[in-house]
């Protein structure tokens, strides 16, 4: 850049000088030179993304989130993201461009939130069987899990029973379900910023369930009823 400006050539001719100048513009490839780090915040914090760069011409700067929808862009160094959600968390990228080259620099946003569980699925499983309740749950950072049957904790080895935690999911594994396995039981998914629980309810091969047993049971003794009293209605 020190090289930059005019140049004379100056001829000693023998009548008279000559002169002529030439003026060296030099450029320089775009250079990020202050971006923000990566951070780690809570959803619904106010986030403000940085990008300067060095060059000449001078570069223009831009921000995009690398995702399969694209949809968050700016056309400028700083980048605003009011009460973030856990949609925008991800891989941030800042372009700087001039005539000359482009430079590249990304920033990482990891969005805390609590957990959110889905629904439990309840279970049937006969005496003596293998039966596996499933727990999954959606939080950063990752959920620990809790078992309850009714208000009573359920402990890893409990009864014969083993309890695997894999990432966001969790698993309540019955070995040899008996009598007393029977009952309702409830999955806690905690992190430091909240908890969600959902209920299972593992049944043997005669429990009435909702919607589909009890609705059985109900219309094969409303049919039972009908069949009975069907004489005595004829005779009126």
């Amino acid at each position: 850049m020190t090289d930059e400006g005019q140049y004379v050539c100056a001829v000693q001719t023998s009548s008279r000088p000559r002169t002529t100048s030439v003026h060296i513009l030099v450029q320089v490839p775009p250079k990020i030179i202050n971006l923000s780090r990566d951070i780690v915040v809570n959803e619904g914090a106010n986030v403000t993304l940085m990008c300067q760069a060095s060059g000449k011409p001078e570069p223009s700067t831009s921000w995009k989130l690398i995702s399969s929808s694209g949809d968050l862009a700016s056309d400028d160094e700083y980048l605003e993201i009011p009460s973030i959600s856990r949609q925008r968390a991800g891989t941030y990228e800042c372009t700087a461009v001039n005539d000359i080259d482009t430079d590249v620099q990304t920033v990482d946003i990891t969005v805390n939130y609590a957990p959110t569980v889905s629904e439990g699925r309840d279970v049937g499983v006969t005496l003596g069987q293998r039966g596996v309740l499933e727990c999954e749950a959606d939080a950063v950072p990752e959920a620990d899990f809790e078992w309850y049957k009714d208000d009573r904790r359920i402990f890893n080895g409990f009864d014969g029973m083993e309890i695997i935690n894999t990432g966001s999911l969790s698993k309540l594994t019955f070995f040899n379900v008996s009598d007393g396995d029977y009952g309702n039981y409830t999955c806690v998914a905690i992190n430091k910023l909240g908890s969600s629980n959902t209920s299972f309810l593992l049944y043997g091969p005669r429990a009435v369930q909702d919607g589909s047993g009890g609705a059985t049971g109900v219309h094969s003794h409303t049919c039972l009823l009908f069949i009975v009293f069907l004489p005595l209605l004829l005779r009126f």
